[in-house]
């Protein structure tokens, strides 16, 4: 009996070793939250996959948590219970608010930490300059970024009489407002629409026409900034626009893109200004010949400067163990070659972050047979970023682009005039950065 219970005592701890080393050989799960959904969403999930299946130390699994308010939500109330992903996709307009946290782990102390040495000169400097610190450290990884081109319809073009439009050379307001003119005249019910007003029309400008969109260069370089939308140029731009609408030049279809582009898509218009992230959708429903070309500049403008970035960028969270975060550099590594970053670009049409996959693509001849999917990257990279052109820094910006929305609605309506809608934008805006300060400061 005795030898037998010290055999029962044997197999139990060889049970046991077992088991510990089945635990310490199974991998480790990486969190990541993200707001892409639907092609976008399919898309990360193939990268996810082939991230899983190139290594057996780290799974990473990505949850969709709704669009990118609710994504953040939902990460900022998982932080404070302590029950945070590792990796938080958020987007641009958070970027201050997630600067000033103290939740991350800053990304390049993380590939640091983790080995990784990153030649961070070979990713877009565009796209990079908008998630630095006042030292030019990356403090997360561009994921989505897009930026604004204007698209167009070739077929209602060629019955209004008009040439195509170049990919490279933009045309100027005075220029667009005479192509508006033609295809009302030639029977089309609008002649352009504008997706995310705020940012097109007024942040967007103001970085092609450097102009600062607040003090303190666009936030950068303090919490004190102010906005200053209600210069002169800016209001001569939306009061142009608002003419416009008197002939059906210009139409307001809504804040964001579903109506600009259900207009657009319908052939209700000609011409539709949004983000390069519009080609999938596009691709998929637009049944006509359709284009990509520049945004419009004023004539004054000899010398544009880049268009700014949109999108969303991945945030790391601290908190975790020493080991996980090994497998979440892993990851974000993986994520910047150059076979990842032509697949995200070539399925859903936002950037290439790194000039390494840009070359790549050029070198296969992608450009060559999609080439309007070059238009936004040619316009973001035409001159190195200024002060007022290499982003905005601003708190409480999610607030804020309500209010200039709130503010523009009022001035399509009739309620405001140009000057009166941006004057108390930048009141009301000022107040909350105000608020931002004393809370962050």
């Amino acid at each position: 009996m005795r030898n037998r219970s010290r055999l029962m005592v044997l197999f139990g701890l060889l049970a046991t070793l077992v088991m510990v080393n089945q635990a310490s050989a199974a991998p480790i799960e990486i969190q990541w939250w993200h707001a892409m959904r639907g092609a976008r969403g399919d898309t990360i999930q193939k990268m996810v996959k082939a991230f899983n299946e190139s290594q057996k130390d780290y799974v990473v699994v990505a949850v969709n948590k709704g669009g990118y308010d609710e994504t953040v939500n939902a990460g900022i109330a998982a932080y404070r219970a302590k029950k945070q992903p590792h990796i938080l996709q958020s987007f641009e307009v958070g970027t201050q608010t997630m600067m000033v946290s103290g939740a991350i782990y800053p990304v390049y102390q993380l590939m640091a930490d983790a080995g990784y040495k990153i030649d961070w000169k070979n990713y877009l400097q565009p796209v990079l300059s908008y998630y630095v610190d006042a030292k030019d450290n990356l403090l997360s990884m561009p994921f989505n970024s897009s930026t604004p081109v204007m698209y167009y319809n070739v077929d209602l073009f060629q019955k209004a009489g008009l040439k195509p439009l170049s990919k490279t050379e933009p045309i100027t307001y005075d220029q667009l407002g005479e192509i508006t003119g033609k295809l009302v005249q030639a029977g089309i019910k609008k002649g352009m629409v504008t997706g995310w007003q705020s940012w097109v029309q007024i942040e967007n400008y103001s970085a092609i026409h450097d102009l600062p969109f607040a003090s303190k260069s666009n936030g950068y370089e303090g919490l004190d900034c102010e906005l200053t939308i209600n210069n002169p140029q800016v209001v001569s731009h939306i009061a142009r626009l608002k003419a416009w609408m008197a002939d059906g030049r210009f139409s307001y279809e809504g804040q964001k893109y579903q109506g600009p582009q259900a207009a657009f898509i319908a052939q209700d218009a000609a011409i539709y200004m949004d983000s390069i992230s519009a080609i999938g959708a596009l691709q998929k429903n637009a049944k006509f010949h359709w284009d990509a070309a520049p945004l419009p500049v004023e004539a004054s403008m000899k010398n544009p400067q880049n268009s700014i970035i949109g999108g969303a960028s991945l945030w790391v969270m601290k908190g975790h163990p020493k080991e996980d975060y090994k497998g979440v550099a892993a990851f974000m590594n993986f994520l910047a070659q150059n076979d990842m970053q032509e697949l995200w670009h070539i399925e859903t049409g936002y950037l290439p972050i790194t000039k390494a996959a840009y070359e790549s693509l050029k070198a296969k001849g992608f450009y060559q047979k999609e080439p309007y999917q070059e238009v936004g990257i040619q316009q973001m990279t035409r001159r190195d970023p200024t002060k007022n052109s290499r982003g905005l820094r601003i708190g409480y910006f999610i607030q804020i682009r309500n209010i200039i929305n709130e503010e523009l609605e009022l001035v399509w309506n009739n309620s405001k005039t140009p000057r009166q809608a941006l004057d108390d934008a930048v009141k009301r805006s000022n107040e909350k950065l105000r608020e931002f300060e004393k809370t962050y400061k």
